[in-house]
């Protein structure tokens, strides 16, 4: 969950809200991904034999369709903040290096692809391997975290922190619900990983290790975006945060204490996309191994090579983050535009998975001997299902088009799974669904063409 998000929060937060609306939407976001959080808890201990997470509970609730769907979005949905993650980083160094840019020149594109390449072959070394190179930058990154926390904690200040609480100044934020509802995007993307553990659930060694790591992962990470995010807000005004190049932590702390205060943060940043890279290639390769190891995938995905890494899955999804590279070059989108296109990416695997938590306590199912669990699990569940359909709503036509453009062409794998299985493509209901993926794709294909929505 700690990647590059949190080193950019203060500006991408500032660009849609002020404190007031800031403060509602931490509060919606706790509550929200808290649920969610014990949802994945709680799927991965009452149904210890689904092994993919998000992709394996859509599909064991509402049919193999929607577990492709979940599947496929999640997978988009990675590789695409990958791609962010290499604009990150590449801005990150343009603030030394001025030909990187905002991360999307030419010469950033160019180092961008080196990277990439570079991490695939070390994660087709081994996942061990990568693993461990992951977790010396995890604890490399929080240092400069917690030094920023620190520091900004005796910086503080109040009368900066209170004076345009709802942003009644600043015309363009609009009303304080439409601050609440514009930042979300910004709050679920910061929390993407929430569900990492129980897409590697099959690797791990206890089943209940993978509901501890979820909830602890959890508490942590709220804690840590919370504190740097408030702070920033009581060191400059929402204007000056806006207004800032990411990573805006740096700039934040530099504000502070000079400049050595944005060196120690962009150090930081370059080390934890690092690991932030590792993780998200491996949760790429594994939701799509996954999803093809129960032939819902084609079965060319479920090849291994000697390292047991799913090398035919590494492939594609780094041929996809290549290609989408290319084309930041090209359409020169900035970090913030990819990170709210990934976040809109994962809001239907979240929906369908706290979907299905709320149907097994509805049913009973997995709770024969365990009945005083089954009302307090329906309500988390309730709470999760409510505001994944919230962050539908919150995130916009505009994003809810554009995903279903990204959806649309997954078909074509799913109907190639199906044919080597020798069973229909779709059942009738499915029929529906994906047709209205196609009526979705074909209006924001239009859109694109036509000028009124851009990547």
């Amino acid at each position: 969950m700690v990647g590059g998000g949190i080193f950019s929060l203060p500006q991408n937060m500032a660009a849609s809200a002020d404190v007031g609306a800031i403060l509602i939407g931490w509060g919606i976001t706790a509550v929200g991904m808290l649920t969610l959080a014990f949802v994945f808890q709680t799927l991965a201990n009452r149904k210890p034999n689904l092994d993919g997470g998000v992709y394996a509970y859509a599909k064991a609730g509402f049919g193999d369709y929607m577990g492709f769907s979940s599947a496929w979005g999640y997978w988009i949905s990675a590789w695409l903040g990958n791609v962010g993650y290499f604009v990150l980083l590449f801005s990150t160094l343009g603030y030394f290096f001025p030909i990187f840019g905002e991360g999307n020149t030419l010469a950033a594109i160019i180092g961008a692809s080196i990277v990439l390449w570079a991490v695939h072959f070390l994660v087709l070394r081994g996942i061990k391997e990568a693993a461990f190179i992951n977790m010396v930058t995890t604890v490399a990154k929080v240092v400069p975290l917690f030094l920023f926390i620190l520091i900004c904690l005796f910086a503080f200040k109040l009368d900066i922190f209170t004076a345009d609480i709802w942003g009644s100044k600043n015309i363009e934020l609009g009303s304080v619900m439409n601050q609440v509802r514009n930042m979300m995007l910004v709050t679920v993307w910061v929390f993407i990983g929430i569900e990492g553990a129980s897409i590697f659930s099959a690797r791990a060694e206890k089943r209940s290790d993978v509901g501890k790591a979820t909830v602890l992962g959890f508490i942590i990470v709220l804690l840590l975006l919370v504190l740097v995010n408030v702070l920033s807000l009581g060191i400059m005004t929402q204007p000056e945060l806006a207004k800032l190049q990411n990573p805006s932590m740096a700039a934040v702390l530099e504000h502070v204490v000079g400049h050595w205060g944005a060196v120690l943060i962009s150090v930081g940043l370059v080390i934890s996309l690092v690991g932030a890279l590792l993780s998200w290639v491996l949760l790429c390769a594994e939701i799509l191994f996954a999803a093809a190891k129960d032939h819902t995938m084609p079965a060319f995905i479920r090849k291994e090579n000697a390292n047991q890494v799913p090398a035919n899955a590494l492939w594609l999804t780094n041929a996809m983050v290549q290609i989408f590279l290319i084309i930041t070059l090209f359409s020169a989108s900035t970090y913030l535009s990819l990170i709210y296109l990934a976040t809109s990416m994962i809001l239907v695997p979240y929906l369908w998975s706290a979907a299905y938590a709320f149907l097994l306590p509805l049913r009973g199912e997995g709770y024969e001997q365990d009945a005083k669990d089954r009302n307090k699990d329906l309500v988390i569940a309730g709470i999760a299902l409510i505001y994944a359909i919230w962050l539908l709503y919150a995130g916009g036509v505009k994003y809810l088009l554009l995903s279903a453009l990204l959806y649309a062409p997954g078909v074509i794998l799913f109907a190639k799974a199906k044919r080597e299985v020798g069973q229909p493509v779709f059942t009738n209901v499915e029929k529906l669904i994906f047709a209205a993926v196609v009526i979705g794709a074909l209006v924001a294909a239009y859109g694109l063409y036509d000028g009124f929505l851009t990547l």
